[in-house]
């Protein structure tokens, strides 16, 4: 019996972060339009928390002024206030939320002052990600974006600086092992995060060195959380607060649109994040490919069983992801 279990663990896959090693993440978002991202970075710290992920930097491709702010807040929330935070600098866009009454991205920056700067005023969301990966052993970041592109393409395009002798190809090649991004619609179609800077976009699916894993709008569409992390009832807690403003709010819009269904809000960005750090295969399905993305925003797959880009397919039943993404969310005390 013994050498038939010693047998079976052979077979079992083993992340990174599972092997006793704490994954080093950039994350990248567009912290504003949607409250998905706030729950993105509560599973990324509960990860770090449980020691599977380090966050070495954080960044907005949002020029939405507070974003930079509630990135910290979250961050601060778990008691990593110190992790470098940058912001897109140049021409971007600046998307608020979808909510015409109280805002979320308003409220929370009231209701939990830190002392950091406006996005307009914040260090260049590159020079933070080119010193957090040139401090980086080599092929061990894993950056996570789960908002438009106009960062990564600035990296990517980057020249060498006080920070490292590398261009930014030659630096996301050296140190990171991929990029994972919330982008896409499949097998074709227009999604937000890839039509609000479609030629970022098509630059980097083209020309990023490493391979991207994408988790597409469909993978999330179903997963629905936060009700039951307002039905806590904590007080307190930025995460909490964000989700307990923006349901209602949809819940009230719930016969125009489909921001609110039982359950909650779609986990888009969250899938993102679980795939990037418990990528052994029980959540998600994978298929290879080529994501290409045309001047409108267009983005079209192709399978290619050489393709540069992996994309996620479902896997496990969408309750069943949306309870594993939940418990992750869910404040714990300490």
């Amino acid at each position: 019996m013994r050498r038939f279990l010693l047998s079976m663990l052979m077979f079992l896959p083993v992340s990174p972060c599972f092997a006793g090693n704490k994954m080093p993440v950039i994350f990248d978002t567009d912290m504003g339009p949607d409250y998905d991202d706030v729950g993105a970075l509560a599973v990324l710290h509960r990860l770090a928390d449980l020691g599977e992920a380090e966050i070495i930097a954080a960044g907005s491709s949002n020029h939405l002024p507070n974003s930079v702010k509630l990135i910290g807040i979250i961050n601060r929330s778990f008691g990593r206030e110190a992790i470098p935070i940058g912001a897109m600098k140049g021409k971007g866009a600046t998307i608020d939320t979808w909510h015409q009454g109280e805002k979320w991205t308003n409220v929370l920056v009231d209701r939990y002052p830190i002392d950091l700067p406006l996005a307009a005023d914040a260090p260049d969301a590159v020079t933070v990600y080119r010193k957090a990966l040139a401090k980086a052993e080599d092929q061990s970041v894993v950056i996570i974006s789960v908002g438009f592109f106009t960062n990564l393409r600035n990296l990517l395009r980057s020249p060498a600086d006080d920070a490292s002798p590398l261009t930014g190809e030659e630096l996301i090649r050296k140190k990171v092992i991929h990029l994972v991004s919330m982008a896409g619609k499949f097998p074709s179609g227009k999604e937000t995060n890839i039509i609000v800077d479609p030629a970022s976009a098509e630059e980097v699916f083209k020309d990023w060195p490493v391979e991207i894993l994408i988790a597409g709008y469909e993978v999330g569409r179903y997963v629905r959380t936060g009700d039951r992390l307002i039905q806590t009832g904590i007080k307190g807690n930025p995460v909490v607060d964000a989700y307990a403003m923006s349901i209602p709010q949809d819940r009230e819009e719930q016969g125009k649109t489909s921001r609110y269904e039982p359950g909650g809000r779609a986990s888009y960005d969250q899938t993102a994040v679980l795939a990037a750090l418990r990528p052994e295969g029980a959540y998600f399905g994978k298929e290879r490919g080529r994501l290409s993305v045309e001047k409108d925003g267009t983005n079209r797959w192709e399978v290619v069983s050489n393709g540069p880009h992996v994309r996620l397919v479902e896997k496990m039943k969408s309750a069943e992801l949306a309870k594993v993404i939940e418990d992750l969310m869910l404040p714990v005390a300490k």
